[in-house]
């Protein structure tokens, strides 16, 4: 139980209920009184059970399928909150939606990542935290705080705990030229070299292996991306690993987005297990038997308790 000057409040959106109910219980608190439903034309509808004046109020939601009646969810909390005279409000997003629309990749595109967070700043977030975004610059797109977790740590740690770390036959795999950074992190993590797929993108949701840059052959190979949408990346990657001689291909990613073809193409490809974070709620008709989950749930709440407090959240970026 944490104790301040002032309420700490939870609540959450339809998004992902179950990790807003896991992180208010190692708080020690209860999840607001919050009824969020629709209208019969479809608008969404906001009612707050209880009082939230001068309250440090945490939404939290997850801007994933269906990305736009989420996102509206969360903006109509945040302005009921501002409207009822909280005293501070957070935005927490584990999985931050439009992510990808980062920039004008040809002429006349939105760049939609940052419009969003004009309008999570219009409608009255004093600050945001979320994890891992699909491009790191996102962050300077708010014009409010925003605290970025890295959920690699959570990843790392499992793979540490299977016996995964200083094995010489262990290699970190990045699936394109962008995922480099992260990678040379994870890897860093398991002290084990990394290889990188060099792949071309000739459409929207479909990608080709080109080629394989680093010694792979032989090894137990750890994919890792930081959301896993239509799966063909990943598996692509990882069939093209074995065909070139990798010894076993493991997966691991903090969004587990998995729309369209993706349950097929996973339970069809050569990923011995995808591991991945509860960023988005995986519902039962999705989940597979290679799927491991693991919560975030203890990072976020200790993320909160650090800005409830107002000390600093910087130690969670460490090692």
């Amino acid at each position: 139980m944490i104790t301040h000057g002032k309420n700490i409040k939870i609540f959450t959106g339809n998004s992902n209920p179950k990790l807003a109910g896991e992180i208010a219980d190692i708080l020690g608190i209860k999840v607001g009184d919050a009824l969020v439903s629709t209208f019969s034309d479809g608008e969404i509808s906001v009612n707050i059970g209880e009082t939230v004046r001068g309250s440090d109020v945490f939404v939290i939601q997850s801007t994933n399928e269906p990305v736009n009646d989420n996102l509206m969810e969360l903006l109509i909390m945040i302005d009921a909150f501002k409207r009822a005279s909280s005293g501070r409000i957070t935005a927490v997003i584990p999985y931050y939606g439009y992510a990808r629309q980062d920039r004008k990749a040809k002429a006349r595109d939105p760049i939609t990542a940052k419009l969003v967070a004009d309008l999570i700043t219009a409608a009255g977030a004093d600050r945001v935290l979320t994890m891992d975004l699909h491009a790191a610059q996102i962050q300077g797109y708010f014009d409010v705080p925003l605290d970025h977790l890295m959920g690699e740590s959570i990843l790392a740690k499992y793979y540490i705990e299977k016996g995964f770390k200083e094995q010489e036959d262990v290699v970190v795999v990045s699936p394109d030229l962008g995922s480099v950074a992260r990678s040379r992190k994870f890897a860093d993590r398991l002290h084990c070299p990394i290889a990188i797929i060099d792949k071309r993108r000739p459409k929207a949701n479909v990608s080709e292996v080109m080629n394989i840059i680093g010694d792979i052959k032989d090894k137990r190979v750890i994919l890792l991306d930081d959301m896993i949408d239509t799966a063909g990346t990943i598996t692509n990657g990882a069939n093209a690993l074995v065909r070139l001689g990798a010894k076993e291909v493991y997966a691991c990613c903090s969004h587990a987005v998995l729309s369209g073809p993706a349950i097929e193409r996973i339970n069809d490809s050569a990923i011995k297990e995808l591991v991945m974070l509860n960023t988005i709620e995986l519902p039962k008709e999705k989940q597979l038997d290679k799927f491991t989950i693991l919560s975030v749930g203890p990072m976020f709440a200790e993320a909160i308790r650090r800005i409830y407090e107002d000390i600093s959240v910087s130690k969670l970026f460490e090692d």
